[in-house]
């Protein structure tokens, strides 16, 4: 019962999607991503390598890939809750 409650896992990618779709936030304070379509801008590894190429960027080499894939490890996380 404590933690039914607090029984959320926000998404770091709709979250913000929700609150900056165009991404001005990121593009301000991670230039790395400054170019990529707005499409991409809050998931730059789903971003085609055409699209990287435009950006100037190469996710694993410019900018870093994800560490985990967050929507497996939510609900992992919410399990252990």
């Amino acid at each position: 019962g404590f933690f039914y409650q607090y029984f959320r896992c926000y998404s770091p990618v709709t979250f913000q999607k929700k609150n900056d779709p165009h991404g001005h936030f990121i593009r301000k304070w991670v230039p790395e991503l400054a170019n990529l379509p707005a499409k991409y801008i809050y998931e730059p590894w789903k971003a085609p390598i055409a699209i990287q190429k435009q950006a100037g960027i190469q996710i694993g080499v410019d900018y870093p890939k994800p560490i985990v894939d967050h929507a497996v490890v939510s609900k992992e996380n919410m399990n252990k809750m």
